[in-house]
């Protein structure tokens, strides 16, 4: 989860802000001056810092030359070139001028922590081991498909990658990107089910300036920041109607329009995108087009779900423990024989994912280095109660979907039988943000 470091001495804003952010999935620590903040950030990493101008104990922009590395975005109540100017001189990503409405602060911070990944993000093409680090595994069906992903790689065509959630799938679309003659160039990674509706299209397409309130200056898309690179376009089913339909342009015309722009610009990007979705049953019901499902799906991989290449499993255990030991120093994790019995016979719903965060999980449980099955908090489940289970699942998004524009959260958790929290953790699980 992206960890955010809002500074601010007005606490009415701080809770404001912290609630929104909250509810777009950021994890958000607050700090009300300069030494407060120093105090967070010496005691937590965190993804981006958004601090006001101007703090009883100094200005938001000392920080950045203390904390370098950690991209800023500068909130500031006088609205003038000046201080936006000095911010950016001082080193700060970007800066969004107060009072601003929500979707222009989600807009800045998106595009704050995109370009901050970028500038962090290695081109060198590197070995063809390194351009596959994240594809795990010798079992015959991860070595089809790293053949299947080296042939796709060469081309320059549009890419569907198919697989359930937690197979892995962006790992794929990296590895393709670092093989392919693109390799040199961005890589701008999107997931479609986070950008609440109303901010697809100028997240994806970019704004001009005062396109919409908020909008003070001019954006660049997400579609161009990849120009001469590769988009990957992440659950792809999520994509509102609207926004299928201009990218079906990109893909025929070569071509965007920032939103309230008067001129089209031309980009060259090859497009990955990536689903666990049943595209076709989606566009019999009209909720997917076809003529974008068919430009979508020139070439097409599949990601086997963990299931399905079990032979993988001691080695993924094996690399995510190694990872593990140097993030939370605790060299010499084990497992014991029957906790890998039982891992081999679990089936593994939720895919390498789950079994990463199990690992995790299990080491900060463990009183030692060893660790046992009960603090994998894995319960296998019967064939019956998993086919429930997906139909339940099924019927939460339904549910939330047909319901959330006429009911607020509290309704929806009431309706459905369970808390606020419940609901909200639902959502971030289910990559269901509210619209």
């Amino acid at each position: 989860m992206t960890r955010i470091l809002l500074v601010d001495d007005e606490a009415a804003i701080r809770r404001a802000v912290r609630r929104f952010l909250e509810h777009q999935g950021f994890e958000v620590a607050l700090a009300e001056d300069l030494s407060g903040a120093r105090e967070q950030a010496e005691r937590t990493g965190f993804d981006l810092l958004l601090a006001d101008l101007r703090l009883p104990d100094g200005e938001g922009t000392a920080l950045i030359g203390e904390y370098p590395r950690l991209p800023t975005v500068i909130m500031t109540s006088y609205a003038s070139v000046a201080s936006a100017v000095e911010a950016m001189k001082s080193g700060a990503i970007d800066y969004i001028a107060k009072p601003f409405d929500h979707d222009a602060l989600l807009l800045t911070l998106r595009a704050a922590l995109r370009s901050s990944a970028h500038h962090r993000r290695p081109h060198a093409p590197g070995t063809p081991a390194a351009q596959e680090q994240g594809l795990i595994g010798e079992s015959p069906a991860i070595a089809t498909l790293r053949q299947q992903m080296r042939k796709v790689a060469a081309a320059d065509s549009t890419v569907l990658i198919r697989g359930e959630s937690g197979t892995g799938k962006e790992v794929a679309a990296c590895a393709i990107h670092a093989l392919s003659p693109r390799a040199g160039q961005p890589f701008v990674p999107v997931n479609c089910a986070s950008i609440p509706e109303g901010l697809v299209e100028a997240e994806l397409f970019g704004h001009a300036q005062g396109a919409y309130t908020g909008a003070v200056k001019a954006r660049t898309g997400l579609i161009e920041s990849a120009d001469g690179g590769v988009l990957f376009l992440d659950e792809i089913g999520e994509l509102a109607p609207a926004a299928q339909a201009r990218l079906l342009r990109v893909l025929q015309e070569g071509e965007i329009r920032p939103v309230g722009a008067n001129q089209a610009r031309r980009v060259d990007v090859r497009l990955l995108a990536a689903t666990h979705r049943d595209l076709e049953a989606m566009i019999d019901t009209g909720a997917f087009r076809a003529d974008l499902y068919y430009r979508l799906r020139v070439l097409e991989l599949r990601i086997p779900p963990l299931r399905e290449r079990l032979d993988d499993l001691d080695g993924l255990v094996s690399h995510f423990l190694a990872e593990l030991e140097q993030r939370f120093g605790a060299p010499g994790l084990t497992l014991d024989e029957e906790t890998r019995r039982r891992m081999h016979a679990y089936d593994w719903p939720g895919n390498v994912r789950e079994l990463k965060n199990a690992l995790e999980r299990a080491v900060v449980l463990s009183e030692d280095n060893s660790i046992d099955w009960e603090n994998l908090g894995l319960v296998p489940a019967a064939p019956e109660a998993r086919s429930r289970s997906a139909t339940l699942t099924e019927y939460f998004r339904r549910f939330v979907i047909e319901n959330q524009h006429r009911m607020n959260e509290t309704e929806l958790a009431r309706a459905l039988g369970i808390s606020r929290k419940t609901l909200w953790e639902r959502r971030q699980r289910e990559n269901l943000p509210r619209t």
